[in-house]
């Protein structure tokens, strides 16, 4: 019979065989682009443990949020995103619409609220909107508030004028993402530089109005540039409050409908990545959660997702139904978060 062997001695061998602690660089208290490359390259059962501890430590794991979205003004949008069906530059079929009105918008809200849904987020296909029409979205913010769901709106480049404008009439959240690293940025999109992404941001902030910001990723770029799109955004000050993570939706058409396929364990590495860089913050699984199976689905809740969109459309593009996402859910033994209006 061996002897046993010490407590210490067992705690130095799980030591050295596990890996290093991976934080922001001390010196500046801020995530670089190194720091989270590493996290990006840990063992994936580690990286998924390490984003489990910080999740647990922050949010409830077995709750979720339910977010809809919808399209209140599509295409004709003059940007050039390379990803974008909504574009002028890519012939997809999209049709230019005009703003929807309030009462059909209120119909979507109540329906969205019947579904279960938290958050009613709505989009519109522009640049950046005249103040004509963001007089006409405030009322549409308004309408969602008087349904008492929490208002989001993405409606492109926002003055600071603007969005007091929309904090005013009760919008909770803004979304405008980065959509990735700067790096990258130029080969996605020309007729907008990063700068005029963080202005609107800044506007936003100032105003009171909470950030969703996140990106998109399976567009081509590198899993260093994926590390640099996390980096600006849990560097920003504050970083945001809700961060969708997309997978690009490839549509024909645009320059992108032939970008072969990201590996899913490459996009529930950046989950994981998001939810260790942010704590606080709600990561949500947002465009091409439809493409995705169940497992990677579960892999991603795993590694810290606690947010969906939940619903029928997603802008353009097709999200799972209510009923199915209910049935995982429901599989999963998650429930919904109660809707919180303060602020």
């Amino acid at each position: 019979m061996t002897e046993a062997q010490p407590a210490a001695s067992i705690e130095a061998c799980e030591s050295a065989s596990r890996p290093a602690r991976v934080a922001p660089s001390p010196a500046s208290e801020r995530w670089t682009v190194a720091d989270v490359q590493a996290l990006l390259e840990l063992p994936l059962p580690e990286l998924i443990f390490r984003a489990q501890q910080v999740h647990r430590q922050h949010h409830d794991p077995a709750e979720i949020e339910l977010a809809t979205l919808l399209s209140v003004k599509t295409g004709g949008c003059p940007e050039d995103c390379a990803y974008c069906p909504q574009s002028v530059h890519h012939e997809t079929g999209v049709k230019a619409t005009k703003l929807m009105s309030p009462e059909d918008v209120r119909a979507a809200v109540r329906a969205a609220r019947q579904a279960g849904s938290q958050r009613f987020c709505m989009g519109a296909a522009w640049r950046a909107p005249t103040d004509r029409d963001l007089d006409k979205v405030a009322e549409l913010v308004r309408v969602v508030k008087e349904e008492g769901l929490e208002a989001c709106c993405t409606l492109g480049m926002l003055t600071a004028e603007q969005a007091q404008t929309l904090r005013e009439a009760g919008l909770d959240y803004y979304n405008h993402n980065l959509d990735t690293a700067p790096e990258f940025y130029g080969a996605i999109i020309h007729t907008r530089d990063y700068e005029d992404r963080l202005r609107t941001l800044e506007h936003v902030r100032q105003a009171g109005i909470r950030v969703c910001c996140g990106g998109i990723v399976g567009m081509g770029e590198s899993r260093l540039q994926r590390a640099g799109l996390i980096a600006q955004l849990a560097n920003l000050d504050p970083y945001p409050e809700s961060v969708p993570i997309n997978h690009l939706v490839k549509v024909a058409g645009t320059p992108l409908a032939d970008q072969p396929d990201l590996d899913p364990l490459e996009f529930v590495r950046t989950i994981a990545a998001a939810r260790i860089t942010m704590p606080r913050a709600r990561v949500r699984l947002s465009a091409g959660r439809r493409s995705m199976d169940e497992s990677t689905q579960v892999l991603c809740f795993l590694a810290g997702a606690n947010s969906i969109f939940y619903g029928d459309k997603l802008l353009v593009t097709g999200n799972p139904d209510v009923e199915a996402d209910r049935a995982l859910l429901t599989r999963l033994g998650l429930r919904t978060r109660p809707v919180s209006l303060e602020g």
